[in-house]
């Protein structure tokens, strides 16, 4: 089954999940708040859902991600 996300995509979801903020992300991950928050919008775009919640739903639905 091929992917959706990218590796790094995976990891700011991941961390997403954990309930982790955009700053939490970026100093976790060694990049910026804005490159964090580009991923996430990335992610949006490519599943075609509105915001981080929706995105978050349908990676799990995909199986993408799991809690």
């Amino acid at each position: 089954m091929k992917r959706i996300l990218t590796t790094r995509e995976k990891e700011v979801f991941d961390l997403l999940i954990e309930n982790k903020t955009t700053k939490e992300i970026a100093n976790i991950l060694h990049i910026s708040e804005k490159t964090v928050r580009n991923h996430i919008s990335n992610t949006i775009q490519k599943l075609g859902v509105k915001g981080r919640a929706a995105a978050v739903v349908e990676l799990l639905k995909l199986k993408e991600i799991s809690l």
